[in-house]
């Protein structure tokens, strides 16, 4: 770190060991309260809750930190229909065979289908994309590291933010995703990497048994 311009370390609250673990089990039962929401009300969503989401979404560490992401916001009619339908499209090929028999039994108990309809209704879809190149700088042209591990993170500071916010959220990843970039107007360059729907559930909504299930803690890590 010689040499190397720095500031302070702004020192993290100031614990005790119970107040630690007290915190990290409140921040579990906050977020396993989260679900994928199939079925969003039309509900409007104030812009300001988005913006702090992603801001959050921002502060997530990254390759050099070059920040290799953008947040393609989408909230007008016209440009959730073209969503709908371009992934609607490549959804309806996957569900006819595309995605192989094994993959559509994996999918089964969770009832999926071709039809997308809550990309319209959801008042905001949230288009990610991950930079190949980039920088820190608005005018940085560096080639960017780490971009899908980068992404994947900001993406989780995301999801864990809106819901904290008290909104419903689904990721979709259509495949192919290139129609996004014409879509959202962004540049080639930039790969999209997932659409977050957010919103308020209906009032019907429903969650598949299946997506109760969450592995046991021995079974999601190893202690060395």
């Amino acid at each position: 770190m010689d040499n190397v311009p720095s500031v302070a370390w702004r020192p993290y609250p100031d614990m005790d060991d119970t107040q630690r673990i007290a915190a990290a089990h409140a921040f579990h039962d906050a977020m396993a309260t989260r679900r994928s929401c199939r079925a969003f009300a039309a509900t409007p969503v104030p812009r300001a809750a988005i913006e702090w989401a992603i801001r959050a979404a921002g502060t997530a560490p990254s390759g050099a930190n070059h920040q290799p992401w953008h947040f393609a916001v989408v909230e007008s009619a016209a440009g959730k229909a073209a969503i709908r339908s371009g992934a609607e499209a490549e959804e309806r090929e996957f569900y006819a065979g595309k995605a192989g028999a094994e993959w559509l039994r994996a999918l089964a108990p969770l009832g999926t289908d071709a039809d997308k309809s809550y990309l319209e209704i959801a008042p905001w879809l949230i288009v990610i994309f991950g930079q190949r190149r980039g920088g820190l700088n608005p005018d940085d042209d560096f080639q960017n590291y780490y971009v899908t591990e980068s992404v994947g993170i900001a993406t989780g500071l995301l999801l864990a933010a809106l819901h904290g916010a008290g909104l419903a959220t689904l990721t979709h990843t259509p495949n192919p995703m290139k129609f996004l970039n014409t879509v959202c107007a962004r540049p080639d360059i930039e790969k999209p990497v997932m659409i977050v729907a957010v919103g308020h559930p209906a009032p019907d909504a429903t969650i598949p048994l299946h997506a109760l299930s969450r592995k046991p803690l021995e079974a999601i890590s190893s202690w060395l």
